[in-house]
């Protein structure tokens, strides 16, 4: 045996006698590994809209079966950019902010605060929620993170699909939103957060950002101002805890829209 072929073979040797390697390390999930919660109510004839907006409607094109032997099924939807559940773009309320293609997704995508005011507005339907409803919060809960997405439970969300009860009346057209009645924020709550907090985005489960009563929109303005997009007739927040969650909130990618339906979850924490 040469002497080559004799080391060749005692490394080979060596080689195979060692231990083996260490097994690679599960890859890190690319999710937080909670439940999964969705946010959205589902568009369909019964889905809630503003009084003077058009509503959803979904025609069908084709269901059955076709002369090649497959089965086929097509739709067209139409609907206003502000009903259901959907996004409220800032250049909904402010001249020359983001439009609904124009938010950044880093805003859409973050760590949840759910504020939870469900008893007051369950004895008020016209409640505001205000500054010592946040600061009463994070009293028990921390303050609210920069670049937090603050959720708004008001409880109105249990109350869908019924008009009368979830807007205060079932009546359509202009003459109805004189007797619309539900929760919002207040608008020294709005200015509070923009002066004190670096919030993401803001939601609510209930038709608007501002109680049914407003006539000024004041709180939609002082967050649109600030590029703040809002996220309004949400669902199922009861399920989220106050903090830990987190919201996935993606919009129809409308170019130049001022709203859009929105398909929001929440990721809850293990």
């Amino acid at each position: 045996m040469s002497r080559c072929f004799r080391f060749s073979f005692l490394a080979f040797l060596a080689a195979s006698c060692a231990a083996p390697p260490p097994p690679a390390a599960a890859p890190a999930p690319v999710w937080p590994a909670g439940a999964v919660v969705d946010l959205s109510h589902p568009f369909d004839e019964q889905s809630i809209f503003w009084p003077t907006a058009d509503r959803f409607r979904l025609q069908k094109v084709a269901d059955g079966m076709t002369p090649g032997g497959y089965y086929y099924a097509a739709n067209s939807f139409s609907t206003a950019e502000h009903g259901g559940t959907h996004l409220d773009a800032p250049v909904h309320f402010a001249k020359g902010a983001n439009a609904v293609d124009a938010i950044p997704l880093e805003q859409l995508i973050g760590a949840a605060v759910v504020v939870d005011v469900t008893a007051k507005c369950a004895a008020d339907a016209d409640y505001r929620v205000t500054v010592g409803d946040l600061q009463a919060f994070e009293l028990a809960h921390g303050p609210i993170p920069d670049r937090a997405i603050l959720l708004i439970r008001t409880g109105f969300s249990a109350r869908w699909p019924d008009a009368g009860r979830y807007l205060g009346t079932a009546e359509r057209g202009q003459s109805a939103v004189a007797k619309l009645h539900f929760p919002g924020l207040h608008p020294d709550a709005a200015a509070w957060l923009v002066a004190n907090r670096k919030i993401a985005a803001a939601g609510i489960d209930t038709a608007s950002m501002d109680y049914g009563q407003s006539t000024a929109f004041e709180s939609h303005r002082i967050l649109y101002e600030r590029n703040i997009p809002g996220f309004e007739n949400l669902a199922h927040l009861d399920r989220l805890p106050p903090k830990g969650a987190y919201v996935v909130a993606l919009p129809m990618n409308i170019r130049g829209g001022s709203g859009a339906p929105l398909r929001a979850i929440a990721l809850l924490p293990r």
